[in-house]
């Protein structure tokens, strides 16, 4: 009879054990996908502040490009082509972002599939 409690014992200290591990294992993807979220939305709010500041920068130049339109015909040049950029720079930014932000969210769907894999496992 101690035979059968001992080996009772082990075998619910090593369900134990893989019931930690698993957790263990879940919380560490939890962990990474809670990083790459964070990751994301600092790169979002980088290229929010890159737009804005093309924006800004085409918006000084265009104000600058009507400014000197009675001047040299060089200058002019000059600054319609560097506005151009900064306005078509600005836009690409801009798009890129609203693609990305309409992208659907992958958070936590690591998790997820790893616990229904778990259920099926478990058959529940």
């Amino acid at each position: 009879m101690a035979e059968q409690s001992n080996g009772l014992m082990g075998s619910v200290k090593r369900l134990f054990a893989t019931l930690t591990g698993i957790l263990a294992t879940r919380l560490e993807l939890l962990s990474n996908e809670l990083q790459e979220e964070r990751l994301f939305w600092s790169r979002m709010i980088l290229m929010w502040v890159v737009a804005l500041f093309c924006a800004c920068v085409a918006i000084l130049l265009l104000t600058a490009f009507i400014v000197v339109a009675f001047w040299d015909e060089s200058r002019l040049a000059v600054l319609g082509t560097l506005s151009a950029f900064f306005f078509v720079l600005a836009g690409l930014v801009a798009y890129s972002i609203r693609t990305k932000s309409r992208a659907k969210s992958k958070l936590f769907s690591a998790s997820l599939a790893e616990l229904a894999k778990d259920q099926d496992q478990l058959g529940t």
